[in-house]
Order: structure tokens, then C-alpha cells, then sequence
């Protein structure tokens, strides 16, 4: 990224240039990040390509003024945190569904930051509702967070013949795993595979139904899902709201998201014919 990009990308968020890739700059551009892009899958419904490049990506984040998922929004950081300086490793994640199950491979895609004032963090701004701060990478015990409590502890009895990695890592939110997150280094280009499947299978929840999603300044949250628009405050006091119409949903993606679209996504129904 060039110098204009860079700062550009740091009038999206909202954030000032850092003198240095230091820990409390991370905690400042992370939060930044989370209040200004959200977390949507509108491209998928919208029949927008995804392209996994440095570019595309931060073209749509900056020059569009959108978000996306995993693989679009830490890419996207990931690619500002390397041009001011931090060092950035790419890790791939498995999230944690229903009994237990992980989902595919490369199902999810999240940065590993070291800093210049000897931090190592784990940092997320594509998992929708989750830390506001980066993660302390090394710490295995609770770590608060206005988004919860958080930890990252290593994964008991596996081993490479069942397909995890002695050095996997389970991301808890509240005592609850969220994603196992492998420590091998990765880059852009592995997650592809994930990235089609996630904008094409039927299995895929982001095929399933729309969400626009992007966290408040008072550390509440906004969400669009389809027509219900709901409104969590910091206190965890929730307020839903039914759109009737087209006219009613396309102004809260433009004020509340600063989405501008000329027409309101739908979920495609699904072909059961075969």
C-alpha cells in the first residue's frame, strides 16, 4: 500500500496515523476498524465477486466503502497492519458449530500481530460480535474485554492422526469455544477454497440469510439481517425493529452502515429439486 492508500484507509476507520506499530496502537485501529466496516455477506446476495487480493480487498473496504467477512476484513487489515509497520501472520480457523462439530477447513481466517513494543496479539475484526481489543496471544488464562471474557488455551489430546495440530489453539468467548485456530503461518491465497464454499454451498450459513452487522460507539451493536434491524446496547438491552419495505430498508444500510445500494438484497432460494 502507498502512503495516500494508507491514509486513506485510516479516514475509513477514523484513526490517526501511529508514530509507531506499537500494542496500544493495535487496541486503537482494531476498535476503530470494528465501529467504522461491518460484517456483512451482501456480495454474496448481491452477485458481487470476492476476490482474495490485497487490492480488491482494500478497494472495497476504502474506495466502496463496504465490509464483507473473514477472509475480506482481515485481509484487508491484515494489509494496513503490514504497511504501518506491524508484523502480520495470516492463521487459518476452524469455527465451532452445533455438538461440537468444526467446520471445514480454512473456514475462517484471523491475524496473529507482533508489535514493536514486544506484543504478540490476536487480532479479529472479521468474526462478527466478538473482542473489541486484540487477544494477548501468549496469555492462557481469562482475558477481559468489553466484548466479553475471553481465552485461548490449547487443545487437549489430539494429535495429528484425527487431523489438529498439537499446537491448535480453542478462542473461547465467555466459556464457549468460538474457533480452533492453527498457529502454521498462511497466506491469502489458501483460503480460496473456503471463500467458495462460504459464498456458494447450501450448507453455508452466509448463503442461508443476510447480515449486516458493525459494532456502536458505546460498545453496543447494529444488525441488519434480512428486514429485522436490532439495536443491542451496551447493557446488553436489545430493541428489534420490523421493516416493511424496500424504502425502509435502504436508508438504514446507507445511514446506519454508510452502505449505498440501488436495490435490497435477498437471500436466493435454495434449488431442492435435484
Amino acid at each position: 500500500m502507498e502512503s495516500a492508500e494508507i491514509d486513506a484507509y485510516l479516514r475509513r476507520i477514523g484513526a490517526e496515523r501511529p508514530d509507531s506499530p506499537t500494542g496500544s496502537a493495535l487496541r486503537e485501529l482494531h476498535v476503530r476498524h470494528l465501529r467504522a466496516v461491518p460484517f456483512e455477506n451482501l456480495s454474496i446476495h448481491l452477485g458481487e465477486e470476492i476476490v482474495l487480493a490485497e487490492g480488491p480487498l482494500v478497494e472495497k473496504v476504502v474506495g466502496a466503502r463496504r465490509g464483507g467477512f473473514c477472509y475480506e476484513l482481515n485481509g484487508a487489515f491484515g494489509a494496513l497492519l503490514t504497511a504501518l509497520g506491524f508484523e502480520v501472520t495470516v492463521l487459518a480457523a476452524r469455527v465451532h458449530g452445533e455438538a461440537g462439530r468444526l467446520g471445514i477447513p480454512y473456514d475462517h481466517m484471523a491475524l496473529r500481530v507482533r508489535t514493536a513494543d514486544g506484543g504478540d496479539w490476536l487480532a479479529d475484526v472479521g468474526f462478527g460480535a466478538h473482542s473489541h481489543f486484540p487477544l494477548a496471544f501468549g496469555e492462557r488464562g481469562e482475558q477481559d474485554d468489553p466484548g466479553g471474557t475471553f481465552a485461548i488455551d490449547e487443545v487437549q489430546g489430539v494429535g495429528r492422526a484425527d487431523g489438529a495440530s498439537v499446537e491448535d489453539l480453542d478462542v473461547l468467548r465467555d466459556g464457549t469455544p468460538q474457533y480452533r485456530l492453527e498457529t502454521r503461518p498462511r497466506v491469502l491465497r489458501d483460503f480460496v477454497a473456503g471463500a467458495w464454499w462460504h459464498r456458494t454451498s447450501p450448507d453455508s450459513h452466509f448463503t442461508q440469510s443476510l447480515v449486516c452487522s458493525r459494532l456502536t460507539e458505546d460498545g453496543g451493536r447494529i444488525t441488519l439481517s434480512g428486514r429485522t434491524l436490532t439495536t443491542t446496547g451496551a447493557d446488553g438491552v436489545r430493541d428489534v425493529r420490523q421493516l416493511a419495505a424496500d424504502d425502509d430498508v435502504l436508508p438504514v444500510y446507507r445511514e446506519s452502515f454508510g452502505i449505498r445500494l440501488d436495490r435490497v438484497p435477498a437471500v436466493r432460494e435454495r434449488d431442492v429439486s435435484g
